[in-house]
Formats: C-alpha cells, structure tokens, sequence
C-alpha cells in the first residue's frame, strides 16, 4: 500500500484520515442493493449507536447522504409535531443554522439568541419553556465550532424533558471525540457525520435518536420527502436498505474508520484530543494570541483565536504559507470579530501542533507580523 501525502487539516472538518482509511474505499463493485451490503449497514448502525452508549432496543441510527447540516434539516422537519414549535437555544453559526432551516419550512419557532462567547442562561431557557407550553421540540448545539464553546446539553435536555419536549442536538463536532451518553445526557436525538469524530470521509450522515419518539413522528406532518427521518428508518427497518442509493465507498471507509475508533477506545482517543487541543493552546498563548472563548467554557476541540493588530497580519499570506507546508488553518465564523480557528480533530496527535507551531511562526514573520503578536487593548 503506497503511502499517501500527509496533510495536516487543522479546519474544523473533514479531518486528517489515516491510509488505511483512504484505501478502505478501494473495494470491488458492488450493488447497494445486495445482502451483502445491507448487512454490512445494519452493523454500522448500531455500531454508531453503541459509540454513545445507547441500548439498541431503545435507540437507532438512520443513515444519509449529504454534510452534517441535512441532519439538522431532517430533525427539525421529522420531529416537529402538528402544532407545536421549535425552540433554538442560539449561540453560534450552527444553531442560527437551525433557525433559517425553521424559517425555510415556514415553521413557527422562537430564536432564543445568547451572545455567541458565551454559555445560555437555563435560567432563561426554563422561562421560555415554562410561558411557551406549545413548544413541541427543543434544538441547540454541542459544541459550536464557530468559536468552540460548549453548551451544557446535560442541563438543558433536563429542562426540555421537564416541560415534555423532544431534544435534538448537533454533536457534528463532538461526535466519537468528547464522550458522550445519549440517555445520562438526556439527548433525544444527536447527529453527525462521518468525516469529523470518526475521522472517515464526507458524504455519509446520521442520526442517533430514541426508537420509541421516531416511530411515533409518522403521524407528523410531512414536510420533506428525501429527508424524512421515520421514511427513511421505515425503509431501513424493512428491507436493511437506504430508501435511494447510499455512498457506497464511504460507508467502507466508515466500517473501517470505526474499527479504528474501538481499536483505539473512547477514552485515549478523547485523551489525545485533549493532548493536541492543549498543544494548540499552548503555541497560540506564547506566540501571545487571544482567544474568544474562557477557557473553562471551552469544548476541547476548536481554538478561536482574534486577529493581532498588526497592520502586516493578513490571515490569507499565512495560510497559504502554512498549506503549501502541508498545514490547513482556517478562518472564523463570527460575524463582529476576525478570527481563525485550530482545531483538534482528525488522526493527529501533539508533535503534529508542535510541528505546525515551527510552520506558523516562520509564517508570521516571513509576513512582516511582530512575534509574539500585540494588541492594542
């Protein structure tokens, strides 16, 4: 097997993959419609079940093509009962995904905005439940990669169980990274896709979630065809298959991905992400950057560092010095403040960040930006 050329992604997804991974999707033809595969899906989904420590009986996975925002899409349209609203606890750029996917379907929601630095107030959350006794499902995200806050969805989904609503939570970003229990979180329905936590490839999402709520959404109103959550559950239920043709070559990869992810366990793998997050916090406090984020509401996996004011700092001329070393930074997802983000996800582990760190400061000053960085306040 030729090795292939090593980049090292630092964007908050896809993520550095290992070969095996990447050759994993060499395989012969197939027909999706096959036995062989089926099987080979009905193995994935309760696999991916099992990564959140779910009970097979009272949870399911439902497999789908597309990025990690259809999963969203497919919550929110399958999960809303008739009557009844959507409540968004929006902090970041993913949450306020949610809202426009509510906006788009035309269907009643209240968008409970909390400034995107900072955790939502349960206090607030509570009150919004309590005044509002029609809202029938409650939506936030685990961790917002936008900034790397991570929001308290154990507390939340309390609050959401207490006034007898569903909970739906993007863990796109935490996902087979930070441990997570789907009933002792009191998550409903979580999501994610293939190319993040479990390091595979892009293409294959899903959605992990309670049997019991999804069998009863047939009776909800139907708001989308391709992503219908009960349609496609029903389709797999009954025949083992996706209801249209599945990414047959990436849920190879994902098979493969997976058994990489048990070979090296839920609690050394969060551990080496914690390992390269503390890496990368390290190289950014003494290159004297500042981030947006305190450090206790940090989720561990994305660094959101500000802008120097330097008038020579031009995040462009540094990434492109970084990435024809093989380094992928990426910029920020805050609309009122300039800001790149590192991130700890992906097959890497700390002498990579230390690697990169050398790259990144020959970067700034092959540009003219004094090292370590200023600020003017």
């Amino acid at each position: 097997m030729e090795p292939v050329k090593r980049n090292i992604l630092l964007n908050p997804g896809p993520s550095t993959t290992t070969d095996t991974v990447k050759y994993a999707q060499v395989v012969p033809d197939i027909c999706p419609r096959e036995k062989e595969f089926a099987s080979l899906m009905k193995g994935l989904r309760e696999d991916l079940v099992r990564v959140v420590h779910g009970d097979l009986e009272e949870y399911t996975s439902v497999l789908f093509c597309g990025s990690g925002t259809i999963n969203i899409d497919i919550c929110i349209n399958s999960l809303l009962p008739e009557g009844k609203k959507v409540l968004v606890i929006n902090n970041g750029a993913y949450s306020s995904r949610a809202v426009e996917i509510c906006q788009y379907y035309g269907l009643p929601h209240i968008d409970l905005k909390f400034p995107v630095d900072q955790r939502p107030d349960l206090s607030v959350v509570e009150e919004t439940l309590k005044n509002n006794p029609d809202i029938g499902l409650v939506h936030t995200t685990h961790n917002e990669t936008g900034t790397g806050i991570l929001n308290p969805i154990r507390e939340i989904g309390a609050l959401v169980h207490k006034y007898g609503a569903t909970f739906t939570v993007d863990t796109t970003s935490t996902y087979a990274m930070r441990p997570i229990n789907i009933k002792e979180d009191n998550v409903d329905f979580l999501m994610a896709s293939a190319q993040k936590g479990l390091m595979a490839m892009t293409g294959l999402s899903f959605v992990v979630g309670n049997r019991a709520i999804l069998e009863k959404s047939k009776d909800y109103p139907k708001r989308s065809y391709y992503c219908n959550l009960f349609l496609q559950y029903d389709c797999f239920e009954k025949t083992g298959e996706m209801h249209f043709t599945p990414p047959v070559q990436t849920i190879y990869a994902t098979l493969q991905a997976l058994k990489e992810y048990w070979a090296e366990g839920e609690e050394a793998k969060w551990a080496r992400h914690t390992r390269v997050f503390n890496a990368i916090n390290k190289g950014l406090d003494e290159l004297g950057f500042q981030q947006v984020i305190k450090p206790e509401e940090r989720a561990g996996l994305v660094s959101s560092a500000i802008y120097p004011d330097d008038p020579n700092f031009s995040f462009e001329k540094v990434h492109d010095y970084c990435y024809e070393r093989g380094f992928t930074i990426y910029p920020g997802k805050i609309s009122t403040t300039n800001t790149f983000r590192l991130c700890a996800l992906g097959a890497i582990d700390e002498p990579d960040i230390e690697a990169f760190f050398k790259v990144f400061k020959e970067a700034l000053e092959t540009t003219g930006v004094a090292v370590p960085v200023k600020y003017n306040k």
